[in-house]
């Protein structure tokens, strides 16, 4: 979901219209079990949970248009009329049907996909799954299947000519792969008297429609299915992203489950959205450990992004708003190998972190472009690193410091000084302190534009403190020097702790 919310905002950054969809898988054996276990009838169980998942969208900020639950009526119509449709069309049959099923896993596996093992707690032997390692069994019944192999080759030509339709690229391969060496039909249904809780089969009520053709049409469901004609682009479809889990790593019976109400209240939301999408991926598997965030936010949010904040806008001896002034250029426009004046910084490491601002929001938009929020995330982290260090050699505090003294020395020895030895007057130093100042905050406008998509209420809360106006705040505004009016903040500032934009955490365990 928060991978998905990301892509959904950036969207919505770049004035781009967009629906998000979500939302609850509620029937199949493992539903049933689980509501007999608990001693209530499926559909409160399910009740239950969607509730449970709807409350962890809203406290995670889940910005969702749609909440589909297999269990609505609209898509239990649309269910069945796709049913009747792939009938008419000859590509459902009746056929007997039999393999190693994992109720667990809601999934038929063949032969080679399974092995005996011996549980260690009771020694029973046991057929389980080698990629799960949950337990199978064996099931012989008769049922409907899909005719899938019969798109192997129309599937194989689509995937050659759209060769990122899937990413990671690896993921990709797999695909493939599987098309190629072992796509056969699908058992599409099961008996009642095996699974009652479920959509039956329109035209055999015997039977009851198996639980992931149910389940994956829900994405069609929610934007409208059945369509009436030309109704489909309006409500979304088809959907230009879907995000899928690649396997489910958490679980109470691997004892690695981590309660995400229970983070949320003792790491806030805009960290824990910041950490699981900065740690997380979509090729890659991510590490989940308390220390970990902890030593993350202490080392990129508190001491990166918020001490750039701290010192900038709680600077004694400069004037963002002067800053800003002097350096912005509000047409944003920059013809090409020319720069605004900006770039007549004097030192060479001033002249590569300019360049490296004005190249971010293009890294990050590449980034978002090809599904990677995470590296998106990290390039804007990198770039406030960057200027946290440019600003640490270019010390601007010192320059004031040394301002001051000539400002203050009656006899006129410093200013002399300062003339021979360096050929500069205090309007130069000056100059030299709003050039490094107005870099700095650029690279924190820059920083707050684009974390709206990625942590919204902090992200919000910093252009606050910048003076960003609101109508100022999407993606035609994030280009170094489009926003000349910034610079006065717009809410109080504060003195110590107060008003920090990443205080220091409750807890650090």
């Amino acid at each position: 979901m928060l991978l998905t919310d990301v892509l959904k905002r950036w969207q919505i950054l770049k004035n781009r219209p967009s629906i998000l969809l979500t939302g609850t898988d509620e029937h199949g054996m493992k539903i049933q079990q689980a509501a007999l276990k608990a001693g209530v009838p499926p559909k409160e169980f399910c009740d239950r949970g969607a509730a449970v998942f709807k409350d962890l969208a809203n406290r995670i900020g889940i910005s969702n248009d749609v909440f589909i639950r297999t269990t609505d009526q609209r898509h239990k119509e649309g269910v069945e009329y796709a049913w009747q449709m792939l009938q008419e069309k000859g590509w459902i049959y009746e056929s007997k049907h039999e393999g190693w099923y994992s109720v667990n896993d809601e999934t038929f596996y063949p032969a080679p996909q399974v092995q005996l093992i011996v549980e260690p707690a009771t020694g029973r032997k046991i057929m389980v799954s080698i990629e799960t390692g949950k337990e199978v069994e064996w099931t012989s019944e008769r049922n409907y299947h899909f005719r899938l192999s019969a798109f192997r080759e129309k599937l194989l030509a689509f995937y050659e000519e759209n060769p990122s339709f899937v990413v990671p690229k690896a993921r990709m391969e797999d695909v493939v792969k599987q098309v190629t060496t072992s796509l056969s039909d699908l058992s599409i249904s099961r008996p009642v008297e095996r699974l009652d809780w479920g959509i039956r089969v329109p035209t055999d009520p015997s039977q009851t429609i198996y639980v992931w053709l149910d389940a994956l049409l829900n994405y069609a469901t929610a934007a409208g299915y059945p369509f009436t004609p030309g109704s489909e682009t309006t409500n979304g479809w088809p959907a230009d992203v879907h995000v899928v889990g690649k396997d489910i790593k958490m679980a109470k019976s691997t004892g690695n489950v981590v309660n995400p109400f229970w983070a949320l209240d003792r790491f806030g939301l805009d960290v824990m959205r910041w950490y699981l999408v900065h740690e997380g991926g979509i090729a890659d598997d991510a590490d989940y450990d308390n220390r970990f965030i902890v030593e993350k936010y202490k080392k990129n949010l508190q001491g990166g992004l918020g001490n750039l904040t701290s010192r900038i806008m709680r600077g004694k001896g400069w004037d963002v708003r002067r800053a800003v002034r002097q350096y912005a250029h509000d047409s944003g426009v920059v013809d090409e190998g020319t720069f605004p004046a900006i770039s007549d910084e004097e030192s060479k490491e001033g002249r590569r972190m300019y360049g490296r601002l004005r190249a971010l929001p293009g890294q990050v938009d590449r980034h978002m472009r090809d599904l990677h929020p995470n590296r998106a995330l990290q390039a804007v982290m990198k770039g406030v690193a960057d200027m946290n260090g440019y600003l640490q050699q270019a010390s601007p505090w010192t320059t004031v410091t040394r301002l001051q003294g000539v400002a203050a020395d009656t006899t006129g020895e410093q200013m002399q000084t300062l003339l021979k030895d360096e050929g500069k007057t205090p309007e130069n130093l000056e100059s030299e302190i709003d050039r490094t100042v107005y870099m700095a905050a650029e690279t924190l406008r820059l920083s707050g534009l684009t974390l709206q998509a990625f942590i919204p209420g902090s992200a919000g809360r910093l252009l606050d403190m910048l003076g960003v106006a609101e109508e100022r705040r999407s993606w035609e505004w994030c280009q170094v020097g489009k926003d000349d009016t910034y610079g006065d903040p717009a809410v109080p500032l504060g003195k110590g702790e107060e008003g920090v934009l990443f205080p220091r955490l409750v807890s650090e365990f």
